[in-house]
């Protein structure tokens, strides 16, 4: 019995060890620089206004899931065309229930760097449902 005992020990601890070892953990994808940026200008110009919960109104409608919508909202346009457009002529896109107030500079006021970062942000907001 007494050599048993550490055979034993020793087929514990390599279970143990080959158990917590597992399928690898596949890493974190690294967060695209264009929408990380996107994000910045969202906030800082347009969290004011717009939520990204669903059913939360600041001021404009929330934007959760806004790339989803964007894709059948204008026949004929694509999610991101749709979405450009609303952000540089939100007159000719005012959702029903709310008042034509959005700043119309925008197209002033953003860089084409800006712009391009703000697109790619807004199209990663799509509904989960």
């Amino acid at each position: 019995m007494k050599n048993i005992f550490p055979t034993l020990i020793l087929l514990v601890v390599l279970s143990v060890t080959a158990c917590s070892m597992g399928a690898p953990v596949p890493p974190t994808p690294t967060p695209d620089p264009l929408v990380v940026q996107g994000q910045q200008v969202f906030n800082a110009r347009c969290a004011t206004c717009h939520a990204l919960v669903p059913d939360t109104i600041i001021i404009g409608p929330s934007l959760a899931g806004v790339a989803t919508r964007a894709e059948t909202r204008v026949k004929g346009q694509t999610a991101e065309e749709y979405l450009q457009l609303s952000v540089l002529r939100p007159g000719d896109y005012v959702v029903e229930g709310f008042t034509d107030i959005m700043i119309t500079n925008f197209s002033k006021e953003l860089t084409n760097e800006d712009m391009n970062a703000l697109m790619a942000f807004l199209l990663t907001l799509k509904s989960h449902s």
